[in-house]
């Protein structure tokens, strides 16, 4: 399989986007991957659209473990995902071990809070643009872009070229120990 070996991150929290985090989650298990959801507290989320998650422990579980991805997907939970300490250094120390962060929509807002968009070129949900580019980013308006082993999209809609850039991407990177 594609992704056998590779370990991807699937962050979760109140009011994510239900579809860009089952679409990466059941195309990346669909490849072989190891997937794990992290959450901020609580077992279970609820999406947008009202489609539950369990995670499978806080990002406090995850953050000595290495991963080869790290996906943030879109809705209202990044607002919340990027006040945790633990989920900032789960995305700092991915990059830094030159694996891949992937985000989506107000996924965004992540990176930024983050710190590691500075330089590179991103997209995001429209409304997040200027939060990305006061965090050192060049945004620009297309389904995907690849930066520096990140991956970001703007909307649900992109999600098919999301998934393979990232796929891509894993495929290249070294698997995390």
């Amino acid at each position: 399989m594609e992704l056998s070996g590779k370990k991807v991150l699937i962050f979760a929290g109140p009011d994510f986007e239900d579809r860009e985090l089952f679409y990466p989650l059941y195309r990346f298990l669909e490849a072989g991957a190891t997937v794990k959801v992290a959450g901020l507290g609580e077992k279970t989320y609820k999406g947008k659209y009202g489609l539950p998650i369990e995670v499978d422990g806080v990002c406090a579980d995850f953050v000595k473990d290495s991963w080869d991805a790290v996906v943030v997907p879109g809705g209202w939970a990044p607002d919340k995902i990027r006040a945790n300490n633990d989920a900032l250094e789960i995305v700092r120390k991915t990059l830094k071990n030159g694996n891949v962060v992937a985000s989506i929509c107000h996924g965004g807002w992540v990176l930024a809070s983050a710190d590691v968009v500075k330089g590179k070129t991103v997209t995001s949900y429209e409304n997040i643009k200027h939060d990305l580019i006061h965090a050192g980013a060049t945004w620009v308006d297309r389904e995907v872009v690849v930066d520096q082993g990140i991956v970001t999209s703007r909307k649900p809609s992109d999600l098919p070229a999301f998934c393979r850039e990232t796929i891509k991407l894993l495929q290249k990177s070294k698997v995390a120990v």
